[in-house]
């Protein structure tokens, strides 16, 4: 018997002693690749002092009206999820991309990721790099927050705001599901490399990228940027508190709500025909935002509408350009 407990301690050690060796080895790798990839994770637009930190904008186009486009939460590299859209709109109008900190390019911050202070900085962000109104505010998801807010508190620069299948402040208030964040297991996972072998494989890249219809529009020179992206920004503290706070920005953005004068254009995913009834509700009643709305269903589509149909999205855009 004693024997067997001493053969059993000693399997036990050892086995302890390989998993402490595979998750080194696993931190080790995990490090090693991500100073690799930031070699080669230049900006694609550029870097911009706000708040001491550095911002990223990336810009093109021509024309009187800056369209901005508002990422949604959790969009690793916005500069890749937008770029379908932009040799649509290059001929007709100026277009600018933000990448909120935590985002793409641009730097973490300490700074809390509270809906005014955010507004702030993309409002600074766009003096600093010499942009003029006036702007098309374009947002996606959870941007609709942040860009229902500039609108709030700069009006004069708006000339209209297009949302892209974005959560209206009432539905991110009152019916939003409580953020789920990654905790302890994904950030072992992200840590000890994991994660970044899964990404070897093509049948989980595929997966990452379903809902954005495959990336079906993006080059592979951005695919591969994209991908470098959501290995770095997997997880950090601004994308987190961002989440966390999203139902208390909605508050302050529901606080200040009197509908706007200039257009609103709000595009909603079907979902592949699947509908998601309160989802649909808030959806139809986004346009009480402004005087001048327009709710329009974008069939065969998913989250990401401009992954899927970016002509539409591209002359949805332009009709309020021309306004």
């Amino acid at each position: 018997m004693k024997k067997w407990l001493k053969r059993l301690g000693k399997t036990v050690m050892f086995g302890l002693l390989a998993i402490m060796v595979l998750l080194a080895s696993g931190v080790i790798y995990e490090q090693v690749s991500t100073r690799q990839d930031l070699k080669s994770y230049t900006p694609s637009g550029k870097l911009y002092n706000v708040n001491g930190h550095n911002m990223h904008l990336y810009t093109g186009g021509q024309g009187k009206v800056t369209v901005v486009f508002a990422s949604g939460w959790g969009t690793a590299n916005p500069y890749v999820d937008f770029s379908p859209l932009y040799d649509k709109l290059a001929p007709h109008v100026k277009f600018a991309v933000y990448d909120r900190f935590g985002y793409g390019y641009s730097d973490t911050t300490d700074k809390k990721r509270d809906i005014d202070t955010i507004t702030n900085e993309i409002h600074e962000l766009l003096q600093v790099s010499g942009q003029k109104p006036p702007y098309l505010l374009v947002a996606h998801s959870l941007g609709s927050l942040e860009t229902l807010r500039f609108a709030q508190k700069y009006p004069d620069e708006v000339q209209g705001i297009v949302m892209l299948d974005s959560g209206s402040p009432e539905y991110y208030y009152a019916d939003a599901e409580e953020p789920v964040r990654g905790g302890l297991i994904n950030q072992l996972l992200i840590k000890t490399g994991v994660i970044r072998i899964l990404f070897h494989s093509d049948s989980f890249i595929e997966a990452s990228r379903a809902a954005r219809n495959g990336l079906k529009f993006v080059p592979d020179e951005l695919k591969k940027i994209d991908l470098t992206a959501s290995l770095l920004k997997l997880e950090n503290a601004n994308i987190e508190d961002e989440l966390r706070q999203s139902r208390t920005n909605a508050k302050v953005v529901l606080d200040n709500k009197q509908p706007f004068y200039f257009p609103l254009t709000v595009l909603t995913s079907d979902y592949l025909g699947v509908p998601d009834d309160v989802w649909n509700k808030y959806e139809k009643e986004f346009t009480s935002w402004s005087l001048q709305s327009k709710q329009l269903v974008v069939k065969d589509t998913e989250h990401y509408i401009h992954q899927y149909r970016p002509d539409l999205v591209a002359d949805e855009i332009l009709a309020l350009a021309k306004r």
